[in-house]
């Protein structure tokens, strides 16, 4: 192609991962003319190298781990994991890193998709170089949304570059087992990945800058978790950070500041989140490139009527299913403003991302889970709610003790004390990763206290938590 093409769309969408994907999907639902630009695979980093292939890998490990706390069962799954088969599993929901079927649904909902590098070359206009260094340009009536997601953030370690260092990219697509790993981080990615290799075979240092894991939840959930990946055999240091990093003849030798030094055959860094915006021709209207886009509740980025930033650009919540409720609750505002009509913006309105203020859930799949939803104790005291937090030891739930022998676990629920309503709940323990949207709906639902006593827990289940939780609080 020699010549630039322009097209002109009601919608253009920069990004195909699983926000485009919504937003395009609810942009067409409202009749509006829609197209999607992607540079890399159609279904972006959650279902090649993040969600999917993550927990594709951990699935077998959490399933190993409770069965060996199962009386009668215990003793059939004390060997090792088939590490081919697991590996051959995560290829399977990655469709093997091709993207025919998202590129096909894409095509259904009647999104037309441009394969290439767009930037943004004025107001309203997109300009995409495609694989073959042709040149279209894509005009937008009403709305640019920006959904070009996240990449790994690498320290500013010299020589990091020559070391080839993992990101989460790596992490979940490894072909092969490394003998040794060593892990820098403590969040999600890092205790994930800490437990998928240390379960496979791998030998894992974990090298953790802070007190602990898992730093953004509860204090308690990083203690179990380090305590289980250190009984499973993980070298969890915390207090540490890299100060240098080489690879040796083919080894990878990491030097903390406490002069620790540490060999491995490869090394993770999970240290945080930048926004792919470097090179999407933000300077063309007046904005930062590099920078985390400003957005309101509609998810309108300040000072621009017509673009939109959705999902990990914003910085609001940077989680997959967050991100598709974002671009839910920007497809509609785009069709609403494009048709006139007036937005519903209040609190919890269909206009109005309510939730990434006070009700994001989120699990990490580790053993035992950690899941989450709303405010920890310290950030709604900050917030300045007046709030009491309950505990509860969840070995003494029956539904816990049956699921499985020798159940260590932990839940608290922030209630605030003035309106009688939950701020948040954490939940840590094997398979509290399904009860985690129970107090989603609790928290985002406002649910008064009262009425949560009328909401009965099957027994016995773990969920009879909640009965236990609310007469904790009774009795406090």
């Amino acid at each position: 192609m020699t010549e630039t093409e322009t097209n002109a769309y009601d919608v253009v969408v920069l990004g195909a991962g699983p926000v485009g994907e919504n937003v395009a999907d609810r942009t067409r639902a409202a009749g509006l003319t829609t197209a999607v630009v992607e540079s890399e695979l159609v279904g972006g980093e959650c279902s090649y190298w993040a969600c999917m292939p993550s927990k594709a890998l951990l699935r077998p490990v959490i399933a190993r781990a409770d069965a060996r706390r199962v009386p009668g069962l215990s003793q059939s799954v004390q060997g090792p994991l088939d590490a081919a088969a697991v590996l051959a599993h995560r290829d399977y929901y990655t469709s093997d890193w091709k993207d025919d079927g998202q590129v096909g649904w894409l095509d259904s909902i009647g999104a037309d998709l441009y394969r290439g590098h767009g930037r943004l070359t004025g107001p309203r206009t997109v300009t995409v170089t495609g694989p073959d260094g042709g040149v279209r340009v894509l005009t937008a009536r009403h709305a640019v949304a920006v959904c070009t997601g996240s990449r790994a953030a690498l320290p500013g370690l010299p020589g990091l570059d020559e070391v080839r260092p993992w990101t989460s990219r790596e992490a979940t697509s490894s072909k092969t087992v490394p003998g040794r790993l060593i892990v820098v981080g403590g969040g999600v990615v890092a205790t994930e990945m800490a437990t998928v290799w240390q379960a496979l075979g791998a030998k894992v240092t974990m090298l953790v800058r802070g007190k602990g894991l898992l730093a953004r939840m509860e204090p308690f959930a990083g203690e179990l978790v380090a305590e289980a990946l250190t009984e499973a055999g993980a070298d969890v240091r915390t207090g540490r950070s890299v100060k240098a990093v080489t690879r040796e003849n083919g080894t990878v030798v990491a030097v903390t500041d406490t002069g620790d030094r540490v060999e491995a055959d490869e090394i993770l860094f999970a240290t945080g989140r930048a926004p792919r915006t470097d090179d999407l021709g933000l300077e063309t209207i007046g904005l930062e490139p590099g920078s985390w886009l400003d957005v309101d509740d509609s998810l309108r980025v300040t000072g621009h009527d017509w673009l939109y930033a959705v999902g990990d650009v914003n910085q609001r919540a940077l989680l997959t299913h967050q991100g598709k409720y974002q671009a839910r609750i920007a497809g509609a505002a785009i069709a609403t403003r494009a048709t006139g009509e007036t937005l519903l913006a209040q609190p919890w309105g269909a206009h109005a991302a309510t939730a990434d203020h006070a009700a994001v859930p989120q699990v990490v799949f580790t053993d035992p889970e950690a899941a989450a939803v709303g405010l920890s104790l310290a950030e709604a005291e900050q917030a300045g709610h007046r709030v009491k937090a309950v505990d509860v030891d969840l070995s003494t739930v029956a539904g816990a003790g049956l699921y499985a022998d020798g159940y260590k676990g932990r839940a608290r629920m922030v209630v605030d004390v003035e309106d009688e309503i939950l701020r948040g709940v954490t939940l840590v323990g094997p398979g509290v990763g399904e009860l985690i949207h129970s107090a989603t709906i609790a928290v985002a639902g406002q649910v008064p206290i009262g009425r949560l006593w009328h909401a009965v827990p099957s027994y016995p289940t773990i969920s009879e938590v909640w009965l236990r939780l609310l007469e904790a609080y009774r009795d406090s």
